[in-house]
This record gives structure tokens, sequence and C-alpha cells, in this order.
């Protein structure tokens, strides 16, 4: 079987492209990626990357073309545009609409988003929320639910049996921005540092409010907390094994890979319900999930973790193997690959 995947550059950071540039050792079938080219020059790009987007269907003969556009205007009219070329030259195509932009859904032009998502073999979404959004629009083809990935040897080497379940460091790792609950979250800390002395903080994470946070954390005399800016590879890996809880604030989301990994990493994790999170965490087993936004409420759950380490230890168990079974790469392959061949 042969796959053809549209995506964005897979050497550019974005959430698309890191996605399927962590899928590239674990497809099964015959897969070949067809790069849209880099962000800031995709436009330029556009007719040469459509015409080689043809010449590669005449060539490779896929049985499936998947295409992954995000919920908004200008994703959707590209992916479409490539959607109508596919299926006028004869071939099967399928969508997995990564980001869900809830405020464009509610204007959208739903007649022309369901015509043409129509014509797809599957549809692939991260949270029932977005499918339920979609059937309620008039698209009739087969949805499924989908997730983003943990890559394989991310873990390799970590043992489990290292987390003792005590909690001193709070790790939150984000884009540093407003809408993901940078200032909720160190508040939150705030809180828990008046009564835990000993707790520390770390941030991580680059983003337009940054500086601004950092100011907010010394005109407020908040102690104890690290930002380390933007890390990647090891540097991240490191932070997950030196954390002892993860905290995940964000006002909305579709799969937030990094509470993927804090689970992979035996994290207990304290999260807002948000996108595909809702569909499969448990609250208690897993950690705590609220739908508040308020630093009180989140400190009222963290707390019970730093007072009971078998409880913390529990979880921890519990996350490492969960997201072991359910959420590591080569397991998330083999699932779309399942859907759509």
């Amino acid at each position: 079987m042969k796959l053809l995947i549209n995506t964005p550059d897979i050497n550019e950071i974005g959430g698309v492209a890191n996605h399927y540039k962590g899928l590239m050792s674990y497809w099964n079938c015959d897969v070949r990626y067809h790069s849209l080219g880099k962000k800031r020059y995709r436009k330029i790009y556009a007719p040469i990357s459509v015409f080689k987007f043809v010449c590669t269907l005449f060539i490779f003969k896929p049985n499936m073309v998947l295409l992954n556009p995000s919920m908004g205007n200008g994703a959707l009219k590209r992916d479409f545009l490539y959607l109508n070329i596919a299926k006028a030259l004869g071939f099967k195509v399928s969508v997995f609409i990564h980001g869900f932009n809830l405020d464009y859904a509610v204007n959208a032009d739903w007649k022309w988003i369901a015509r043409n998502l129509n014509k797809a073999s599957h549809i692939i979404v991260l949270a029932q929320a977005f499918k339920d959004i979609l059937l309620k629009h008039g698209v009739t083809t087969d949805i499924q639910l989908s997730t983003t990935k943990v890559p394989d040897d991310m873990i390799e080497g970590f043992d489990i049996n290292s987390r003792t379940g005590e909690v001193k460091n709070i790790l939150f790792l984000s884009r540093i921005e407003k809408a993901k609950g940078v200032f909720e979250a160190v508040c939150t800390y705030n809180l828990l540092k008046v009564k835990y002395s000993y707790l520390k903080m770390r941030v991580v994470g680059e983003g337009t409010v940054l500086p601004e946070l950092k100011q907010f954390v010394m005109d407020n005399n908040i102690e104890d907390i690290t930002f380390t800016g933007g890390l990647k590879g090891q540097d991240i890996i490191e932070e997950y094994k030196n954390a002892d809880f993860f905290f995940f604030t964000s006002h909305g989301e579709g799969m937030p890979t990094v509470v993927l990994e804090a689970m992979a990493f035996g994290l207990p994790v304290v999260s807002r319900a948000v996108g595909g999170l809702c569909d499969f965490f448990e609250d208690g087993k897993m950690g705590r999930m609220t739908d508040s936004k308020e630093p009180k409420d989140f400190a009222r759950m963290i707390e019970p973790y730093l007072q009971n380490k078998e409880l913390t230890k529990q979880v921890s168990i519990y996350n490492h193997l969960y997201a072991k079974e359910r959420f590591l790469a080569s397991k998330v392959a083999m699932q779309i690959e399942k859907i759509i061949l």
C-alpha cells in the first residue's frame, strides 16, 4: 500500500511538521511526503508545489492521499485545492484536521466546508468535540479520532522506578502566551509556595509575553522560578526527567503533545479540560482536570500530590504505562494506517 502525505517542510517548527517528522521511521506501508515548503515562502512556492503534487500522483500512484489542514480559511482553501485535484485525477483522499480554530468555526462557510470534506474517504480529528462540530454542520464522511505522539526513542532508558512520589519540582512547558495560561500557572505556584517553601518551578518555552511574565514574577517577589527559554532534544528530555509534576493551564488546544510526553515520563498532571485531553483523561487516575481558570482551584488539585507520596507514585506508574501503550509514535503511525488504508 502507498500513502502520499501533504505536509509542511518537516524541518520547520510547527505541530504538523513535527508530527510527521516524528512518524517517519514508523510507517509500515510505503509512504512519501509531499512538502508544501517553508511557511514564509509558501505563497510564492504554491504553483510549483501543485505541479510537483500532480507529478507525484502520476509517478508514485498512491492508494491514498492524506491532507493536513487546520480549521481556518487559508489552510482549508489550500488543501481543498489539493483534494479536488487528487479526486479529479481518480485518487482517494483522507483529511487530518490538526488545529481547530473554534472562533473561526462559529462563522465559517459550512456549506463550502462540508461539500469539500464529504469528498474525502476519511476524516481524522484530535477531539470528540471537533467531530461533533463537523457532524452538526453536515459532514457525513467517516470521522475518526487520533492523537499526537511521543517519539519512541524519547523515553529510551527512562526508568519509571526512579519516581519516588516526592514532589519538589513543578514543570510548566508551553509557548509563553496568555492563551496558554502562563499567568495562572505562576499564580498557582505562588499560592503553593507560601505553604510548601521547598517547591521550585521550571518554566520552559518562548513566546511574546515572556518578558512580561518575568517582570510579573519580579514585581510579586515569587521565588525559585527558573525561566529556561525554548529548549530542544535532550534538554527537553532532561526537564521531564528532573520534574516531579506537570502543570498545564492552556485555555484551548487540539491534543497537546507536551501532556502526552509528561505522562510518558511518569509525571502526574493537573490540566484544564481542553481538546482531545477530555476524550481519554481519567480524573483521579492520571492527575486532575478542571474547567476552571482560577489559581486557587489548581492549587487545591495539586496539593494532595504534595502530601501523599504513594498517591503520586501510583499516578506516575499509571501514566507511564498508559502513554507507552497509546501515544508512542510507532502506535500512532499504525493507528493512522488502520484508519485510512
